[in-house]
């Protein structure tokens, strides 16, 4: 199934370079991994409180673009210079899930979009990752498989937020787009639990 995850490599290849200056400087993949996560927290928190400010959702755009830049940085650092750890294994799941968390909650802010439909958004996001991260259980390898990866959700939410920005997405449109998400993320939860047992048995 595509997914924009599959394009990693290339990004990667792109902030290469950023990766070995921060090494140099003796930063650590964890540090980047914290520094993802509180950044999500605090544009979550601007967003929110200038939500009747419908422009103002065009920083979750480029703080989208930032955040997926460090999640491929930090796992750079950890790969390719020897800083992977136990705790960063744990650091990098939850903090994604709590950035997924944040942002998605802002749309809550919105009028005309249903609370209900954001929750269950935030809660298929969760289950999706946690259906990843279960692979590694039954002897396959962490599933990041789309259509509506983390990646994918990243791309989605951040065109939905420079729409909803510049005044072009009407919000009466919204619940719908919420619905195609969710269908597609409960599609990504089945699609990686096949994919898992299909490795796992291999």
């Amino acid at each position: 199934m595509i997914s924009i995850y599959q394009l990693k490599p290339k990004f990667q290849s792109l902030l290469r370079p950023c990766a070995n200056r921060l090494n140099n400087a003796n930063i650590t993949a964890n540090q980047v991994t914290i520094s993802a996560c509180l950044g999500s927290i605090f544009v979550s928190f601007i967003v929110g409180l200038f939500s009747s400010y419908q422009w103002i959702f065009c920083v979750i755009p480029i703080w989208m673009l930032i955040r997926m830049a460090l999640n491929a940085i930090d796992g750079m650092l950890a790969r390719e210079f020897q800083q992977k750890t136990d705790l960063g294994a744990y650091l990098n799941e939850i903090g994604d899930v709590i950035s997924d968390i944040a942002l998605l909650l802002v749309f809550m802010q919105l009028d005309n979009v249903s609370n209900n439909l954001v929750i269950l958004v935030v809660l298929l996001s969760f289950l999706s990752e946690y259906a990843g991260v279960l692979g590694l259980m039954v002897g396959s390898s962490r599933r990041y498989d789309g259509p509506m990866g983390k990646s994918d959700r990243a791309f989605v939410f951040g065109a939905i937020s420079l729409g909803i920005g510049i005044y072009q997405l009407p919000l009466d449109c919204i619940n719908p787009i919420l619905w195609m998400i969710s269908f597609l993320l409960i599609y990504t939860v089945i699609n990686r639990i096949r994919k898992g047992l299909e490795k796992a048995q291999k």
